[in-house]
């Protein structure tokens, strides 16, 4: 059974909520709040700095920013003159571990830049922070050439990588700070999943992919850093810092092969 939105809520009788896990059903009679969620899947991931016991039932996978003004010639990063290609490292390993996840049931969440076209919602020192002088191109502000508005919802430049294309039953969230969290229903949809341990994928390591894990891991998370679905155009001692402390202070860390090896076993009943 798949831990994605049913798209056949609306036909299961008195059927409230999203998700399984945590549905509601009614009757004239009664509120049922005893969901018969999925059995456990438990799975063992061989991470550091020690291996995680989890619940595949109870997960998701987080994927981070894999956007063309990221990750694409043409984008916002390749035109301030940023390496786009090192943020492209994570597609290949995305591509293998996204459909394994996808068939044992663990949902996947991309958490995308996908501004308002009028910025109603972003304050001067977010706007400062990507246009520090007050010159250049800046948030929402069109890109040369093509004329994409800089990581605005529903752009171009705010589009995940074609390489990556989003499913149909994925989720998609909208974000608008370096935290997937800040201002987002990010939280609210991992409650309504169930979800206890999350994976995270993405781009810039050692900015967004962090500060949305350090924000999950402050709200009760079990967090688990994907070291090779992770990239950034920082320098190398930005990553081996973002690894010492997340293993350090804010979860675990593991690649995409150890987790798919991990889900495949669970799903067979062999822990690893």
């Amino acid at each position: 059974m798949k831990n994605v939105q049913n798209p056949d809520t609306a036909a299961l009788a008195g059927a409230l909520g999203a998700f399984g896990q945590t549905r509601w059903s009614a009757s004239a009679t009664l509120v049922d709040m005893a969901p018969a969620t999925p059995a456990p899947r438990i799975a063992t991931l061989d991470s550091a700095p020690q291996h995680v016991r989890f619940d595949a039932q109870k997960s998701a996978i987080v994927v981070i920013d894999m956007q063309n003004d990221f990750c694409t010639k043409g984008g916002w990063v390749a035109h301030l003159g940023g390496d786009y290609e090192a943020d492209r490292a994570p597609i290949a390993p995305l591509q293998r571990l996204l459909p394994v996840a996808r068939a044992l049931g663990v949902p996947v969440i991309w958490v995308n830049w996908g501004n308002r076209p009028d910025l109603a919602n972003m304050p001067p020192n977010q706007l400062h922070l990507y246009k520090p002088t007050g010159i250049g191109i800046g948030l929402g502000e069109p890109l040369p050439g093509h004329g994409a508005h800089v990581l605005e919802k529903d752009s171009w430049a705010a589009a995940v990588v074609d390489e990556l294309a989003p499913e149909p039953g994925d989720i998609r969230v909208d974000k608008y700070r370096i935290s997937g969290f800040w201002d987002t229903p990010l939280d609210s949809i991992l409650r309504n999943l169930g979800a206890r341990t999350v994976f995270f994928a993405g781009v810039n390591t050692d900015q967004c992919v962090l500060h949305t894990l350090t924000d999950a891991n402050f709200l009760g998370y079990g967090c688990v850093l994907l070291s090779d679905c992770c990239a950034t155009s920082s320098p190398a001692f930005c990553t081996e810092a973002t690894i010492w402390n997340v293993k350090k202070c804010f979860g675990f860390v593991a690649t995409s092969t150890q987790l798919a090896e991990a889900l495949q076993a669970g799903a067979t009943g062999e822990e690893r």
